[in-house]
């Protein structure tokens, strides 16, 4: 067995935890139908000569100073994305939530009172969902900041990466470079359920082949005891990659570094994450990721987003406020093309897309959306880019 690093022994000196779309997972799952299928036309006409009323919704007001900042950053990018449109006028009107679905709800009804044509935000899943009922007899369409699929529908659409956009895209690659014979390794806990879900999705679709299914309980001895018998079962497998559902903060360093010791060797099984591997930085010090794949915005894009704002606002963007340019960006987009209907379903979800600070994106009928994503590989302990990320929705990433 060789030595732990020292990042890897903080990492598991603490008890696991699960990121934040557990959270989300959790609250947000009633009220907007997924399932649904998309009905008449909605949303209420604009006037796109004129200023077109927009809402903000962000977590201010709750008491908690990150709420405060992450509020402060959307505005920001939203502000800065405005700054951007040409021959567009947007009435952008910030309302606070107190990230809580009823202060969500509240605002939601108090923007559309007051004109509000369209929604951009809130921030959590649950917030999102109550927003959507609290305005969908209006028929007013609320572009939220989530990435929780299981809110999206109806006049519902999350603008967050989600598990499906990423494990598609990772999957489809494997496929096409002789890796995909897969087995999926979850967490027995919500999180890595969704994940299993998405990747087992991705499978099917991309015509790989489900080499089998592995998981653990979500704890630091939850992992000891299952690595021996999941390597051995992988190895016996035949499998070309196994697919990790697993992040940063919780049982990837352990996960990775033990079935490594435990003879499941990188160089002949391609390990493939369905979250980022490169946040924190640390992580990519970690032995048992060297070689490993995972997906992420267009790197190029990002890092010119990020100086544009550092420049604007004299500090780096929040991680997730680029969803709020985004999110101004394919308004501003709609509403240029001149059409009172630019606020639509059916406009929001042109198959075209859109093109946003960290690469092109369009949003589906079923209230998610789909990303253009770069393949990277962890090497030498740095993101080292295999697969750019698509310009467009025609050719190779889709």
């Amino acid at each position: 067995m060789f030595a732990l690093l020292s990042a890897v022994r903080k990492l598991i000196s603490r008890p696991l935890r699960p990121p934040l779309l557990a959270l989300a997972a959790a609250l947000g799952l009633a009220a907007c139908d997924p399932g649904a299928a998309p009905g008449p036309s909605t949303g209420p006409r604009v006037d796109p000569r004129g200023a077109v009323p927009v809402a903000l919704l962000v977590p201010s007001g709750s008491g908690q100073a990150s709420d405060a900042v992450l509020a402060r950053a959307l505005e920001n990018a939203a502000r800065l994305a405005i700054s951007d449109l040409d021959a567009v006028r947007i009435d952008l009107r910030v309302y606070p939530t107190t990230g809580q679905p009823a202060g969500a709800a509240a605002a939601a009804v108090r923007a559309v009172n007051e004109g509000a044509r369209i929604i951009l935000g809130p921030v959590f899943g649950a917030e999102a969902n109550a927003a959507g009922i609290a305005v969908a007899g209006a028929g007013v369409n609320v572009l939220s900041f989530s990435n929780n699929a299981d809110i999206a529908g109806g006049n519902v659409f999350v603008l967050g990466p989600t598990f499906q956009n990423t494990a598609n895209r990772l999957v489809r690659y494997a496929a096409a470079r002789g890796k995909g014979r897969i087995v999926i390794l979850h967490e027995r806990n919500t999180v890595g359920e969704i994940g299993r879900r998405a990747v087992a999705q991705a499978i099917a679709a991309a015509g790989a082949t489900p080499a089998g299914t592995e998981s653990f309980e979500f704890s630091q001895a939850g992992v000891v005891a299952a690595v021996p018998g999941i390597a051995a079962r992988v190895r016996a497998s035949g499998a070309d990659a196994v697919f990790l559902t697993s992040d940063t903060a919780g049982a990837l360093p352990l996960l990775t570094q033990l079935l490594s010791e435990n003879g499941l060797s990188p160089e002949d099984t391609q390990y493939i994450g369905l979250t980022r591997w490169d946040i924190p930085a640390a992580t990519l010090a970690l032995p048992g990721i060297q070689g490993g794949w995972f997906a992420l915005p267009d790197p190029d894009l990002s890092a010119r987003f990020a100086a544009r704002y550092s420049v604007a606002f004299g500090e780096g963007p929040h991680p997730i406020a680029g969803l709020a340019y985004d999110g101004i960006a394919a308004i501003g987009a709609l509403i240029q093309a001149g059409r009172g209907d630019a606020l639509t379903r059916e406009a929001l979800t042109q198959p075209s897309g859109f093109v946003g600070v960290n690469g092109v994106f369009r949003l589906l009928a079923d209230g998610t959306n789909e990303r253009g994503l770069a393949v990277a590989q962890v090497l030498n302990r740095q993101v080292t880019v295999i697969d750019p990320a698509p310009r467009s929705f025609v050719g190779a990433g889709f």
